[in-house]
């Protein structure tokens, strides 16, 4: 089983953990609201936990540019 996260922006690989099992309570997701839990995380039929994050170049360009947190997409 994989947790795999991904930029929810520009999609790029953020990062993964490898693991037989994985508690995801030390991964924070205990931590999440159900709503953002719904957002952010999804579970696929082969065991893999695929997780929305931001990657560091997506967040200097929100942090750049607020307004585009108005926008679904800001990446073309």
């Amino acid at each position: 089983m994989s947790v795999i996260y991904n930029c929810r922006h520009c999609g790029q690989k953020i990062g993964e953990v490898n693991h037989q099992f994985v508690d995801t309570s030390m991964l924070g997701f205990d931590h999440l609201t159900a709503k953002e839990k719904r957002e952010m995380v999804s579970y696929h039929q082969n065991g893999d936990i695929y997780v929305a994050a931001i990657c560091d170049n997506c967040y200097e360009t929100l942090s750049e540019h607020p307004q585009y947190h108005e926008l679904d997409y800001f990446i073309q």
